[in-house]
């Protein structure tokens, strides 16, 4: 029997590739750990940085924390089983009225993972919205393989080659995936997904928790994903 998920929300992920709007922790909990990301940044007199945003639960013991938060836990259980690895996180944080975005992509673009059963737990800790940026993702690409991207560079996209898709997408099938703080979304790692700018007053703040199952196995350089793949 599933731990966390729902049968429906399993097939959702099977068919579509994503699963929306999964409660975690309460939102107090949730801008309690913003707070203490915004403390850190205010003692440090800059906002997170460079590798700070990568493989940052080995820089913070309360983002291990929520690596291991047993209702997200369960909830790639449900997925994968229980035999799983934390791969790597990533902080995507947009600050307000900032042009900053995400070009539709691919996570397993540059990865070199034997596999791609790999699972990304998107958490929020403030709202992600239409004004603030959310995430969309188009339903059912994760069943293509993978797909040739072109590095466009834009100073602006969160992504550091810029990348981006490079081949026709239906961009009116995408689905908007509204967070409130404290909720997390999971998506596929081949489902073709992006962001828009931050044109709301507050900041995006997501933490995005990549896990495997232990089978699979690092086939060539990671350094795309852990040290470069997103600014």
């Amino acid at each position: 029997m599933p731990e966390m998920l729902s049968q429906t929300q399993i097939d959702q992920f099977e068919r579509d590739g994503f699963v929306p709007r999964v409660r975690v922790m309460s939102e107090a909990q949730a801008l309690e750990i913003r707070d203490r990301i915004e403390s850190f940044e205010r003692g440090q007199g800059a906002v997170l940085r460079g590798d700070q945003r990568h493989k940052s639960h080995l820089l913070f013991k309360f983002l291990s924390d929520v690596v291991h938060l047993q209702p997200i836990v369960d909830a790639i259980e449900d997925l994968y089983g229980p035999d799983l690895l934390c791969w790597n996180t990533n902080f995507f944080i947009k600050e307000a009225r900032t042009p900053a975005f995400v070009s539709w992509h691919q996570d397993s673009t540059y990865w070199g993972l034997s596999s791609p059963d790999v699972v990304t737990a998107w958490v929020a800790f403030s709202e992600s919205n239409a004004a603030s940026g959310a995430m969309s993702v188009i339903p059912g690409t994760h069943r293509m393989d993978q797909v040739p991207h072109r590095d466009s560079f834009d100073d602006n996209n969160l992504l550091t080659r810029g990348q981006e898709v490079a081949v026709d997408i239906d961009e009116s099938t995408a689905v908007r995936l509204d967070l409130s703080p404290g909720e997390m979304s999971l998506h596929h790692v081949r489902i073709v997904h992006g962001s828009p700018p931050n044109v709301s007053d507050n900041r995006r703040i997501g933490f995005a928790i990549r896990y495997i199952p232990t089978s699979v196995r690092q086939l060539h350089g990671e350094d795309s994903a852990a040290k470069g793949a997103y600014r």
